[in-house]
């Protein structure tokens, strides 16, 4: 063997890694992945062993089956030795500008109701100003930018002592950071579950027979109740918008509506 040709197949392998890892971490099969995106079972064998070389072609291909976050699939490209195919430009940008307008109408729009975007991390990109009903004395040190709901959230310091529900809540954060940590495979995201499954406050999954599980927040001598929504850009082509998300509270009782209105 060559030294280019070594180089070259040390090279593939890095791409077999990434490769392997993500197939893994849908839990399939090489027969399932192969099976799903049209290759022979021998020739996805030869690209995550790093005996073949993969064309930028397949690597998309393989990607999207494998529902592979787009900044992932940047990596996995880079990995094969190709230029990144999705932008990322930053959200302040004039590329991004129509996004950020109108992500800004769904906020105004929502009110009286609180709303905020955010991005993979969970950090608080933009709110409208109904979201200061929850910030209210909570640490400082919490409201430092940039401001991570999941942290703000359970954090002893945050909103966590006022949360009368703390345990139903605290159990349905961690089971979506859960899941975002386990289909990005992104380490910041999993330093901050680490961090955040250490704080107190129990962890229960939610009573079947609710509708939905609502958030019970005390603020002075009320209890608001509210559940939440979530939703993102369905075609988002760009990194950095494909990982935004709306997070829009809705009351879960027409007492917490009624309160809500009044404190516009």
């Amino acid at each position: 063997m060559t030294a280019s040709t070594a180089a070259r197949t040390s090279d593939n392998a890095d791409f077999g890694r990434l490769l392997r890892g993500w197939r893994e971490r849908r839990r399939l099969t090489q027969l399932d992945l192969s099976n799903q995106s049209s290759i022979s079972t021998r020739h996805l064998s030869f690209l995550e062993t790093g005996r073949s070389r993969p064309t930028a072609e397949m690597i998309l291909r393989l990607a999207e089956h494998l529902d592979v976050p787009l900044r992932e699939r940047n990596d996995l490209l880079l990995a094969g030795g190709f230029a990144p195919a999705y932008p990322e430009h930053a959200l302040d940008g004039p590329q991004l500008a129509t996004v950020r307008a109108s992500l800004r109408r769904v906020l105004e729009g929502h009110l009286p109701y609180p709303a905020v975007v955010l991005n993979r991390w969970w950090e608080i990109v933009d709110a409208n100003p109904a979201i200061a009903i929850f910030l209210e004395g909570v640490d400082p040190q919490l409201l430092s930018a940039p401001v991570n709901v999941v942290r703000l959230s359970l954090h002893p310091d945050g909103l966590a002592p006022r949360i009368e529900n703390l345990p139903q809540w605290r159990g349905h954060l961690l089971s979506q950071l859960r899941r975002r940590v386990e289909y990005t495979a992104d380490p910041k995201l999993e330093d901050l579950l680490e961090e955040v499954s250490g704080y107190p406050g129990g962890e229960e999954h939610p009573h079947p027979s609710e509708v939905v599980l609502p958030m019970r927040f005390r603020y002075g001598d009320s209890v608001l109740s509210s559940f939440s929504i979530a939703a993102q850009v369905g075609t988002a082509q760009d990194v950095t918008v494909s990982e935004l998300m709306i997070e829009s509270f809705y009351p879960a009782d027409e007492a917490s509506a009624e309160f809500l209105r009044r404190n516009a």
